[in-house]
């Protein structure tokens, strides 16, 4: 039995069987978009509410119309956001837009270059949107001190970068992930950077706890083949994890058949 039927990803008050989190940004058209989503497994997709339309605008195509509310749960983000009080207003617009659907990912910005996350900004606003009755999903450095800090504030899953926004590099800092999840009590979900389906596999082979990426899929030569490595990719992954790799052996053979009890 798959792994993903029967070890739920918890995150807030809902559950889920895939631990792919994908983008809806950056493809084609709509169309090219579901397709991706469908093949890659997800159930949960993320909109940007600034840069799509989910109903703000009743003269253009929609993406409530291509990917249902009723079958995915949307992510509602605040790409393009630079400071608190943005990020904040971005999302209860949001939570109208989405009939008081409250479980949000918040991104305050530093720098337009980098895209790096400005982390002040961001436990301010998490400190506000916690107190709105908001579930936060919150993308962050990773530095595993503000990790800490923003789940004692309260977000219901912690978002570290493996590297920057669409830089497809993977994952550059393993070592300070490790130390965010042995330290989290709360899921722990990469959340950009990564490039290709190995990247996916590593994160979860560290114990993350999900993978949430966008550009990897969508800048991909074949975005709805991608969408189906990256899958298997996260469940492979996993499933190393919970399996429990072999023990590393520095300057050390061990063959692989027996060496005792030889058929002589």
């Amino acid at each position: 039995m798959a792994v993903n039927q029967n070890d739920a990803l918890t995150i807030g008050s809902r559950s889920f069987k895939s631990r792919l989190l994908v983008g809806t940004g950056k493809y084609k058209d709509f169309n090219e978009t579901k397709q991706a989503i469908v093949e890659s497994g997800a159930e949960i997709v993320t909109v940007a509410i600034r840069r799509t339309n989910i109903g703000q605008d009743a003269n253009e195509p929609s993406l409530l119309d291509f990917l249902p509310p009723s079958e995915f749960t949307y992510l509602p983000n605040t790409a393009g956001c630079f400071n608190a009080d943005d990020s904040v207003r971005t999302l209860r617009l949001a939570r109208e837009l989405l009939d008081g659907h409250n479980l949000v990912k918040l991104e305050v910005l530093g720098d337009k270059e980098t895209l790096y996350p400005n982390v002040i900004e961001t436990v301010e606003a998490a400190k506000t949107l916690v107190k709105d009755g908001f579930e936060v999903m919150v993308y962050t450095s990773d530095d595993p001190i503000v990790a800490k800090m923003l789940e004692d504030v309260g977000c219901v899953a912690i978002m570290p970068l493996a590297s920057l926004i669409g830089s497809g590099m993977g994952i550059l800092n393993p070592w300070n992930l490790d130390i965010i999840i042995k330290n989290s009590s709360v899921p722990v979900i990469v959340d950009a950077g990564v490039g290709t389906a190995s990247d996916a596999a590593i994160a979860m082979e560290l114990g993350c706890d999900g993978v949430l990426m966008n550009t990897a899929i969508a800048e991909a030569q074949k975005p709805v083949m991608m969408a189906g490595a990256m899958k298997k990719a996260i469940e492979a992954g996993r499933e190393a994890y919970l399996s429990g790799r072999m023990n590393k052996k520095l300057y050390q053979a061990s063959p692989s058949s027996p060496t005792t009890g030889l058929i002589k």
